[in-house]
């Protein structure tokens, strides 16, 4: 990351104090929902930080290709390093669980996808809703 000051203002940006704390909470933290982003930037020490210039940051440094998000649910998107999305989330329905399984198990259906669509599938962005082992055991 460390020629993120010059990938930004090559792109007509600046690398402000905000992007850089937006960034590395993100880091941090793996996947991040931007009211996570805020909790750890205000419990680092650092000044505290409106969720409107989190959202601004995250754009930013999503056009960059620099982050990504994924709905592992329907509320917000979680943010996570573009270096980091090399699985796809698995969530469950009942406990809400998030796991992460890795993107070779989706190679069938991808090259399905391809053979009989010509559709191109992406699944570093994908979220598979169902149940997780424990809370089928419990059903």
């Amino acid at each position: 990351m460390s020629d993120l000051g010059t990938r930004l203002r090559a792109a007509g940006r600046r690398l402000t104090p905000q992007r850089q704390q937006v960034l590395d909470a993100v880091e941090r933290l793996g996947h991040a929902t931007p009211e996570q982003i805020v909790d750890t930037v205000s419990t680092k020490g650092d000044a505290p930080m409106a969720l409107s210039t989190v959202y601004r940051s995250l754009e930013a440094l999503q056009e960059l290709g620099l982050v990504s998000h994924t709905h592992v649910d329907h509320r917000v998107p979680s943010y996570h390093l573009t270096t980091h999305a090399t699985h796809i989330h698995v969530v469950c329905r009942q406990c809400g669980s998030v796991d992460e399984a890795p993107v070779e198990v989706a190679e069938e259906f991808v090259a399905r996808l391809d053979g009989s669509l010509g559709f191109q599938a992406d699944v570093t962005h994908a979220a598979i809703h169902g149940l997780c082992r424990t809370c089928r055991k419990q059903s």
